[in-house]
């Protein structure tokens, strides 16, 4: 007994030591930056739906992707995102179209709220591209939408929204900082584009 009782202590012991020596897993945020100009004075009236965003093959994850100079696609070692990049892009839109003034109200895909019109987002790029092993990569994001009216299921527009930034340093700080940038960029072209199509279609056609 005191033999059995002496091995599952050694095996106890083993695997508390694998755990205090593995590498902590780092989580990273990214926050949607409130639009640079002001929102117009006149009241919203409009409400839009995000849908959960399609993301590219190797995207439905949690980890963040870089690819390297042959194509390779990889990941940062004990890093992640808050979330899977979908969830991640959906609340990140969803700030950012809220902030924009140009809806009365903007939901997520679970809501059982009725809107308007609604957005769908595909998430074509989300990764830190390396030109060369010896520069610090770009944040590449890229974003091909389409917005539509509910009532009918009409295509009001499609437009891609596209942000490139590139990192200060070769570090997993520093290339979330440029992803938060190359994001909000794209942010800002998609809330620009989608109140556009918007505006377009309730515009009266001329004779």
């Amino acid at each position: 007994m005191r033999y059995y009782v002496a091995i599952a202590l050694l095996l106890l012991a083993a695997a508390c030591s694998l755990r205090s020596n593995a590498p902590a897993s780092q989580t990273y945020i990214l926050r949607a930056q409130a639009p640079q100009t002001p929102a117009a004075a006149r009241p919203a009236t409009a409400s839009l739906q995000v849908s959960l965003p399609i993301p590219a093959p190797g995207l439905y994850s949690e980890r963040i992707v870089l690819v390297q100079p042959d194509h390779r696609m990889s990941y940062f070692a004990a890093s992640q995102w808050a979330a899977e990049l979908p969830h991640l892009v959906e609340a990140l839109a969803i700030e950012r179209l809220r902030a924009s003034g140009d809806w009365a109200a903007v939901s997520d895909s679970a809501s059982a709220f009725a809107s308007e019109y609604f957005l769908q987002i595909s998430i074509r790029r989300f990764e830190a591209e390396y030109t060369s092993t010896a520069a610090p990569p770009t944040a590449q994001v890229v974003f091909d939408c389409a917005i539509g009216r509910r009532a009918d299921r009409t295509l009001l527009a499609s437009f891609t929204a596209v942000g490139a930034v590139s990192a200060s340093a070769n570090r997993v700080g520093a290339v979330v900082a440029a992803f938060e940038e190359a994001a909000n960029t794209a942010l800002s072209e998609l809330a620009t584009d989608s109140a556009a199509a918007v505006k377009n279609s309730q515009s009266p056609s001329s004779p």
